[in-house]
């Protein structure tokens, strides 16, 4: 994470972010005027970088520097073989689905200086958990100029209510997109076959948020989830009330009630679970930036995932 910048150097965004950051844009534009609203209409280049040592010429490194087109910006240093995905083939790849009404471009930025852009689609389907507890399906492309990251395309749900991003992968189930290094040219007819399988995982995710919403969770149950999520340095037989748990299980505990949506499914595990997504997306962190890139990308993305598993196994047994 840099601390010299904001995590969100520029973005647009459908209504306004949820996290408050950005330029509002209307829902009608085309996947390249959402590039250019977000002002990540820019190149990268690869350019050969050299050592410099007093009285020597410049020894190559055998190494190259990704340049952004815009400013001459360095973001990262990469190998020959690593093959940049230019930010317009990561946008036109969301063409052919907005042209034929099955998606909408819903946001768009750069994230650590343009080391991280980002599109992300609003997919025409969408369910109802509980009556009103809406849930729609999204499309994020994420296209890491960085050496060592991956190109990440993924179906995301966010629900409604609490514009909360929820996690998808399940414990024992496919991955609900794909990732694709830089060791060769991306590829989005490989991607779009592959993306076809993972879609039916929004089906499943809707059995599963209808499940927790059927199953309601113990005084005794909800503690320990809270304090497996964010555990106590107490031993876990002796966190048995809201007193003896650590500060971000108290904080979800507190935001049991009054997190946007408490009403849908109250007493429920779909409600304890939306507690935590609702701390790690809005309330947790520094900042509100901070936040967006950790639910996406980071440290928070994990612990939804492992919320969403773990709520699944307690209603189980409940």
């Amino acid at each position: 994470m840099m601390n010299d910048i904001l995590q969100i150097e520029s973005s647009a965004a459908v209504g306004g972010c949820p996290w408050g950051i950005g330029t509002e844009v209307s829902n009608d534009m085309t996947p390249i005027q959402m590039m250019e609203k977000a002002g990540v209409n820019w190149e990268v280049e690869k350019v050969p970088t050299y050592a410099a040592k007093e009285g020597v010429d410049l020894i190559p490194t055998g190494m190259e520097a990704l340049v952004r087109s815009s400013d001459n910006a360095v973001l990262t240093q990469v190998g020959g073989n690593w093959e940049p995905c230019q930010n317009i083939d990561a946008f036109t790849f969301f063409n052919e689905y907005c042209a034929a009404g099955d998606m909408e471009m819903n946001s768009a930025g750069s994230l650590k200086g343009g080391k991280f852009v980002y599109a992300l689609a609003k997919i025409k389907e969408s369910f109802d958990v509980l009556k009103g507890d809406q849930v729609d399906s999204y499309l994020l492309f994420s296209n890491p100029h960085e050496y060592g990251k991956s190109i990440d395309i993924r179906f995301t749900p966010i629900r409604v209510t609490c514009m909360n991003t929820l996690s998808l992968a399940l414990k024992g189930s496919a991955n609900n997109g794909i990732k694709v290094n830089h060791r060769r040219a991306f590829d989005p007819q490989m991607v779009k076959q592959h993306l076809g399988l993972a879609h039916e995982k929004f089906d499943q995710y809707k059995e599963m948020a209808q499940f927790l919403s059927s199953k309601q969770f113990s005084a005794e149950s909800l503690i320990n989830y809270y304090n497996t999520l964010f555990p106590s340095q107490a031993p876990a037989d002796e966190v048995r009330e809201y007193k003896d748990l650590a500060p971000n299980a108290k904080k979800a505990f507190e935001l049991l009630e009054t997190q946007p949506g408490a009403e849908f499914g109250r007493g429920s595990w779909w409600q304890a679970f939306n507690s935590v997504t609702y701390l790690t997306d809005h309330v947790a962190g520094r900042s509100a930036d901070g936040r967006m890139t950790s639910a996406w990308y980071g440290a928070n993305g994990v612990k939804k995932k492992k919320a969403a598993e773990l709520a699944v196994e307690m209603a189980v047994a409940a």
